[in-house]
């Protein structure tokens, strides 16, 4: 079988998530599952379907940036789906500015994705609690509005009416967020006429957009109606307005509003969250324990070789360079893309199980060469990688991964900021077992 080096090449492309809903995609998702210690995906949809089906819940998904989370949140999207559940899926850093983030930001734009996705479905929303909002909004932002009719906002454009002449909530929410997006000042504003209304807008939620949503839904045969949120785990760590770090305030001081939604919910949250000395109240706050997506296993506790998950990273390599092929056949054509066996799983290892770092490892190595790749190619790119990484690390910085690689453990949020945040230690789950250890490209680091 031939290798389609520009097919490899954009399957190989580190930036881009897997969307398994694309069958063209679908041919590149592996299920790590056995060696990331569960069916995280299963255990939320479970919860959903199976549990409570009729009842709202809130979940919350953390992991490493880059381990896969909004690939496997794509895939809970599927299921869902198939379930029959109208799913409403967003990434928020599109509507959001993730170093200046409120509680009325985010929930303003759950309304805005919400209605958008139920408009399109042709179901009318009598949103009047919202009209008056975004009427008050207006005035706020010294323009005008004409409820009867298009609402014109100047300096924003028209906030379009459908056909039939009803107000378009998404419309009218979405360009109004996108003109405070980008300036500070009217964000600012925004929030002043806002925060004291929170519970209001809450409400308006509840009941002129997710409840009257649902019933349609369900009479149209629909189960019911899932929003999935991701990438509020990208929320930078700076100091909200009330001093507390944004991550804290949003999800632990304000959390209790965000567990207020009338529907599914599923919420990315920051990584650093688990390490926070408020996880108690985090997990009272929403009722469950947070989900941790971890790297998938290369090696135990004990530092033998974990074979099962080397093979599952060698299928995802091999089903990138041949799609839709049967995993008997990869041996045979290992020598196709890599100029030994060895070659490909030295790219596995050294990934230490977090995919997007083995994608950017082979990525820059089909920038330098077309296959069969070979180790001298791999070892320059693995040298290069090391440099970058070691460039930040200080002299206690190293004594900090010593300990972590002795003890495989991590505790507290320096070591978090530290550590995790800098990818210079991965986390693990097997059967039981939950541990940490250093990046394999910084353990063979000569100050290492």
């Amino acid at each position: 079988m031939e290798l389609d080096l520009s097919r490899f090449f954009k399957a190989s492309n580190p930036a881009e998530t897997l969307n398994v809903e694309d069958p063209e995609d679908q041919q590149y998702y592996i299920d790590f599952s056995t060696a990331r210690g569960g069916k995280l995906i299963e255990q939320i949809s479970r919860t959903i379907t199976r549990l409570s089906p009729d009842r709202p819940t809130c979940q919350l998904f953390t992991g490493h940036v880059g381990s896969g989370k909004s690939t496997e949140l794509l895939r809970l999207k599927t299921q869902l789906k198939q379930e029959g559940f109208h799913v409403v899926y967003f990434e928020s850093s599109k509507d959001l500015d993730m170093a200046d983030v409120d509680i009325t930001d985010i929930l303003l734009a759950i309304a805005r994705q919400v209605s958008e996705s139920i408009e399109s479905l042709k179901i009318k929303l009598q949103a009047k609690g919202f009209k008056s909002l975004l009427s008050g909004i207006v005035s706020v932002l010294n323009t005008e509005i004409d409820l009867k009719g298009d609402v014109n906002l100047p300096g924003i454009g028209t906030l379009t009416a459908s056909t039939e002449g009803e107000f378009s909530l998404s419309t009218g929410i979405g360009n109004i967020t996108a003109k405070t997006k980008d300036s500070r000042d009217l964000r600012s504003l925004l929030r002043q006429y806002l925060e004291p209304r929170t519970n209001n807008i809450l409400e308006a939620i509840n009941k002129e957009l997710l409840e009257p949503s649902i019933q349609q839904l369900k009479q149209m045969g629909k189960q019911g109606l899932v929003v999935i949120i991701d990438n509020l785990d990208r929320i930078i760590n700076t100091q909200s307005s009330t001093g507390r770090p944004q991550p804290e305030y949003l999800f632990i001081d304000r959390g209790e509003q965000l567990n207020k939604l009338n529907c599914h919910v599923v919420y990315t949250i920051p990584l650093g969250l688990i390490f926070s000395n408020d996880l108690g109240q985090l997990m009272n706050r929403f009722g469950s324990d947070p989900k941790t997506l971890p790297m998938v296993t290369i090696k135990l506790e004990d530092g033998t070789s974990y074979a099962e998950g080397i093979e599952l990273l060698r299928r995802m390599v091999m089903a990138r360079a041949f799609p839709g092929l049967d995993p008997k056949e990869y041996s045979s054509l290992v020598t196709k893309i890599f100029d030994s066996p060895e070659t490909l799983d030295r790219l596995c290892t050294i990934s230490g199980g977090h995919v997007r770092s083995l994608l950017i490892l082979l990525y820059s190595c089909l920038q330098k060469e077309d296959p069969p790749l070979s180790r001298e190619s791999l070892e320059e790119v693995i040298l290069q990688r090391r440099h970058q990484l070691t460039l930040a690390i200080e002299t206690e910085e190293w004594e900090m991964l010593r300990q972590v690689a002795t003890t495989k453990k991590l505790s507290g949020q320096m070591e978090y900021q530290t550590l995790l945040r800098s990818l210079w230690v991965f986390e693990y789950h097997h059967a039981q077992h939950f541990w940490y250890d250093i990046n394999p490209v910084l353990a063979e680091a000569k100050e290492f």
